[in-house]
């Protein structure tokens, strides 16, 4: 599992990225969260950190009227998911076996 960890302590991984893809495909954080088994206030707490992590916002949101809310990804958010994922399937390419190996030094593996 790949994470990135900045200065201040705040992580980004597979979870918050499976977040924002969500949110690009379903427009909404709500509904991003419920498909993920989360709140609203979790997933919004979860794109407030993303968004005081990286130098600009990943995603924006809309307020509701006729049409309702909505949310989207800005630039930033869609650069960070390329390269995020991008890096995962080089790792899972060519990190599996190292991986692997790896987990099996672990004290308590996952089952």
């Amino acid at each position: 599992m790949l994470r990135l960890i900045n200065a201040d302590g705040l992580r980004f991984g597979t979870g918050k990225a499976q977040l924002l893809e969500n949110i690009q495909s379903q427009g909404s954080i709500a509904q991003a969260g419920q498909s993920m088994g989360m709140s609203y206030k979790r997933a919004w707490s979860l794109i407030h950190e993303m968004n005081q992590m990286f130098c600009a916002p990943l995603v924006v949101t809309s307020r509701g009227g006729p049409k309702g809310g909505g949310a989207e990804l800005t630039a930033m958010g869609l650069q960070v998911l390329t390269h995020f994922r991008a890096i995962e399937r080089i790792l899972t390419k060519n990190g599996a076996e190292d991986l692997a190996r790896l987990n099996a030094l672990l004290r308590d593996q996952p089952k």
